[in-house]
């Protein structure tokens, strides 16, 4: 479908290490993509509250110093219900990857995973949030 080259693809990378949030940011603003970095869930959301006009990806890490539950995940899809959302967690569960696909994310992602796929991921997730 192309969305990915387009100039309205937003993407937010939530996460609280720094080098993780710059390497996925840095992988898809070489692809063309609008990339915002935070580093805690509010900020996250000041992020969505700017670009809540169009149609985007968050790539949200579980644990994040000032939340480390599904709530933001759930907050995401109720403020900006036309954003998907991939979760990030190392402490991942197939009870938590259930209950993150049941709440609305497009998908779980278990750290580490390698930076060249996170292109395909954000790539497939913003065709499947926006059909």
């Amino acid at each position: 479908m192309g969305v990915g080259k387009s100039p309205t693809a937003r993407v937010i990378v939530a996460d609280d290490e720094p080098l993780i949030r710059w390497s996925i940011s840095e992988a898809l603003a070489r692809e063309g993509y609008h990339v915002e970095e935070a580093h805690n869930g509010a900020r996250m959301l000041e992020h969505l509250e700017k670009e809540s006009e169009h149609d985007g990806l968050v790539l949200l890490d579980l644990k994040l110093p000032d939340c480390s539950d599904l709530s933001l995940l759930k907050m995401v899809r109720k403020r900006a219900p036309q954003w998907g959302v991939v979760l990030m967690t190392a402490h991942g569960t197939p009870e938590l990857a259930e209950e993150a696909l049941a709440l609305g994310a497009l998908q779980v992602l278990n750290k580490p995973f390698d930076i060249h796929d996170i292109v395909r991921i954000v790539e497939d997730s913003l065709g499947r949030s926006s059909t």
